[in-house]
């Protein structure tokens, strides 16, 4: 393991480490549980240090807008109060982590925890200037929450040792337009 970089003013974001988005869930991402220990390190380095430390999570409705039912592009998913919502059972989370629920409308979905969740204005207030982001999916959630992290003003780092893609051939394009979108790339492992 190498030196965690992490000084005042940064936050550490786990997006969707959650059961559905892993092996033997209902929305698996391949070898999207390989993310947990590189996670874990990360997050604990930030709590050991008195940073903020957020989570974010898909928490569907029973009904919704994005599920194959409804006409969406996904199978059900992430349902609230499921065993496949909760965060996958080996990850780290500092008691004070900040729970993040996103995508919990009926009609209306949220790849990104910045979306309708108020977490860059939450962020600010709390004097983070620099997000280390890592989870599940890297093409999917991971991409529009780094992508609107950069948008709102924050120095964004991509662990990329501790994210998957679902669709693993299309990661070069996905990275490069997370490049372009302001993130810094970081494989510290």
């Amino acid at each position: 393991m190498g030196h965690i970089p992490l000084k005042a003013g940064d936050a550490v974001l786990a997006v969707d480490i959650q059961n559905d988005f892993c092996p033997g869930g209902a929305l698996p991402v391949p070898d999207g549980d390989q993310v947990v220990p590189v996670m874990n390190t990360w997050l604990k380095a930030a709590a050991d240090a008195n940073l903020t430390v957020i989570a974010s999570r898909d928490w569907h409705t029973v009904d919704h807008c994005s599920f194959q039912a409804q006409g969406g592009p996904w199978p059900p998913h992430c349902i609230q109060d499921t065993p496949g919502a909760a965060f996958h059972p080996g990850l780290y989370l500092p008691a004070d982590t900040v729970i993040v629920s996103k995508g919990t409308a009926f009609d209306k979905d949220a790849y990104s925890a910045f979306d309708g969740t108020g977490l860059a204005g939450w962020l600010r207030q709390k004097g983070v200037k620099r997000l280390w982001v890592g989870g599940l999916a890297e093409d999917v959630c991971v991409f529009h929450t780094v992508k609107d992290a950069c948008t709102a003003g924050f120095q964004v780092h991509l662990l990329c040792s501790a994210t998957r893609p679902v669709f693993p051939d299309q990661e070069g394009p996905t990275l490069k337009a997370l490049q372009e979108a302001g993130a810094q790339l970081e494989d510290i492992a």
